[in-house]
């Protein structure tokens, strides 16, 4: 029963896109619902042409009108102990009942030219059968059917939760034409559209504010329950909800390309992808039942005992093992995907309990990534306004921190800004636009003494620890602007929880100078840190890393993506909306809180633990059962109920990990109700 554990994998029949969302005519045939082997459903995530699992609801009926005539044929047994044709004949139907999905699954397998678990079991309840047992292999089939149900509605985990995510999305939305309110079905809305949304709805779209504040509550994304506070200019997300006051906002994502579409891809590729012990066991998974024939064939050439045979198989088959590191896989991204931290593949969150280094970005990540302007400091007859409109001019295009400190401050200032030409900008060194007849530049010394500018020493700033850009206008300095970003508060108690996971060096790097660098450094006590590095330079590092330690790196995604793809493990911080930390990094923090970073590191040892517990258990009870199989000393019922025991205890020790940082959850929530 190997062969249909993939959590996704299941026969996508006509009530395959009924999830309570509502889904219209035209949206299927615009999606053209054609399933490959394989290939998900565009709307609801199901994958086409899978066995042995599917179907989970039929299977409880047919176990349940199974179970009842075997039940039956017990009790005609003991109460009318004359009437053995009756308990008889309820015997054989009950177990023709219950053995017809199990057999027809394996006769399937064996059609298709494929060898697995199913056929273990369908030769043992046939070999029942055929000794007229009808009872016994009537309860073999039961319990294992059980089993099978339990498994499907276990390893169903990704296609609940994208159930769980599409319900976040009402399928109606208020669009606004000519000032009026106008309902449409939510999938006709297109960019540019303006929609109201009222308190107490969910957000349909990812959007932009453009009237109206409200408080939003994106804990469905962000693993945060504390509320945000949004107003024009805000960024919305579809899933999330408004709170407190009625929203106009203007679409800016649509469909699959909202945050909300990209979680349900991540969750889709989580729990669809494989660990290294799932694909060992896929691997042999043809050798197993072979061999396990041939052992029951010893044993019947030595005994001649049929019963001994068919506990044989029937303990034979290693649910259990194989269910070993499934169930933990979804309770852990179950648990990872509550606290706001997604898994593009499960094989990264493995990775991440062998990580011993740490290279954290310092704007965004360790710090809040809110640069505020300290100092104005213009050169000549520079005056410090003038200084200001020119910067915040340059700078209008652009999404640095730095950038959107300037228009911050100019707006406040009540400063118009002029109008630029052509612009080209060096992500971490500066940006060079034309204003008028003159060339604008706006970065850092180095980038600007590049140019065949002479910036010199203006500014004795340095101890103070501010970050500084130098403006120049055509080939002359016309003064510098200091900057100042605030520490986060957790960052020192985070980087002493990782060293008490087992994480041997932590390192910062930043674009930043050396004085800025120090004594942020010294603040947190980091072990290492590098200064004035361009996104080349954080590249080579991480390499460097690399040589002696696996390394994760932690950045915004925005302006490390390099050296988040470089890391053995790229953690994106604050990555809600943000395309490029997605695509980047292998795990997106949907959050800016720094505490997800070592629960990500304990769940991965967590779920490294409950999985070697798993396949120990499993391991027990399949070889010490075919132990006592061989030696007569366990019979076919009990070995079907021993079967279906193992099961249970996998998935109740695997379900452990959904508690993972709860407390974290716990205290967001106390936070909130203050």
């Amino acid at each position: 029963m190997a062969k249909a554990l993939n959590p996704t994998e299941h026969i996508h029949d006509k009530q395959c896109c009924d999830h309570d969302h509502d889904h219209n005519h035209d949206h299927h045939a615009e999606t053209e619902h054609k399933h490959a082997k394989g290939i998900s459903c565009p709307v609801c995530g199901n994958v086409s042409e899978g066995t042995g699992h599917d179907r989970s609801m039929g299977k409880v009926t047919t176990a349940v009108i199974g179970g009842g005539f075997i039940l039956n044929s017990f009790f005609l047994g003991w109460i009318l102990p004359d009437q053995t044709f009756a308990a008889m004949f309820s015997a054989i139907i009950g177990a023709v009942t219950l053995a017809f999905p199990i057999v027809f699954t394996a006769i399937k397998d064996l059609v298709k030219g494929q060898v697995y678990m199913n056929e273990l079991v369908a030769l043992a309840i046939l070999a029942a059968m055929a000794g007229g047992d009808f009872q016994t292999a009537g309860l073999i089939a039961f319990f294992l059917l059980a089993t099978i149900i339990i498994e499907s509605r276990t390893a169903s985990g990704a296609q609940r939760s994208i159930e769980e995510l599409v319900k976040l999305t009402p399928s109606t939305a208020r669009k606004i034409i000519n000032g009026k309110e106008v309902e449409i079905q939510a999938l006709d809305l297109k960019v540019s559209d303006i929609i109201s949304v009222r308190p107490g709805e969910n957000f349909p779209v990812d959007g932009r504010v453009i009237k109206g504040e409200s408080a939003v509550n994106q804990a469905s994304i962000t693993g945060e329950s504390l509320p945000l506070d949004k107003a024009k200019g805000d960024d919305v997300f579809a899933g999330t909800q408004n709170l407190t006051g009625q929203i106009e906002m203007e679409v800016t994502k649509v469909g699959e390309d909202t945050t909300l579409g990209k979680v349900k891809d991540m969750i889709l590729a989580a729990e669809s992808s494989r660990t290294p012990i799932v694909r060992i066991i896929d691997r042999y998974a043809g050798y197993y039942t072979p061999t396990i024939l041939m052992l029951a064939g010893v044993t019947w050439s030595f005994t001649q005992d049929m019963d001994r045979v068919i506990t044989l198989m029937v303990i034979a088959c290693p649910c259990a093992i194989v269910l070993a590191t499934p169930t933990a896989v979804i309770a852990a991204v179950a648990a990872a995907a509550r606290l706001g931290i997604f898994i593009k593949n499960i094989s990264h969150l493995e990775l991440a309990a062998k990580i011993r280094a740490f290279v954290f970005d310092k704007t965004g990540t360790l710090t809040d990534g809110i640069l505020s302007v300290t100092k104005l400091s213009p050169i000549g007859k520079t005056s410090p306004a003038e200084l200001l409109k020119t910067a915040a001019s340059a700078e209008i295009h652009s999404n640095h921190p730095t950038a959107i400190a300037l228009q911050k401050l100019a707006e406040e200032a009540g400063l118009e800004l002029e109008k630029t030409g052509t612009a080209k900008e060096e992500h971490g060194k500066g940006v060079e636009v034309t204003i008028g007849k003159k060339i604008i530049r706006v970065g850092r010394a180095a980038w600007l003494e590049k140019m065949g500018l002479t910036v010199g020493k203006h500014h004795d700033d340095e101890s103070h620890g501010m970050s500084v850009v130098y403006v120049a206008s055509n080939d002359k300095v016309i003064g510098w602007i200091g900057f100042k970003d605030k520490l986060r508060n957790e960052t020192g108690q985070i980087l002493n929880d990782l060293k008490t996971l087992g994480i041997k060096h932590c390192a910062m790097v930043t674009g930043d100078r050396e004085t800025v660098a120090k004594i942020i450094a010294a603040d947190i006590q980091i072990d290492e840190y590098r200064a004035g590095c361009l996104p080349e330079d954080k590249v080579e590092y991480v390499e460097m890393i690399k040589k002696s330690s696996r390394v994760a790196v932690v950045g915004d995604g925005v302006n490390d993506a390099p050296a988040l793809a470089a890391g053995d493990l790229g953690i994106a911080m604050g990555a809600i909306g943000s395309d490029i930390a997605v695509n980047s990094a292998s795990i997106a923090l949907m959050t800016n809180d720094l505490r997800r970073v070592p629960l990500l590191i304990f769940l991965s040892k967590k779920l490294r633990t409950i999985i070697n517990q798993n396949l120990f258990v499993g391991m027990v009870f399949v070889l010490g059962g075919m132990i006592l199989a061989v030696f007569g000393e366990l019979g076919p019922i009990q070995a079907a109920i021993l079967h279906t025991l193992s099961t249970l205890l996998i998935i109740f020790n695997s379900a452990r990990l959904v508690r993972v940082g709860e407390e974290l959850t716990l205290a967001e929530s106390r936070a909130a109700q203050k």
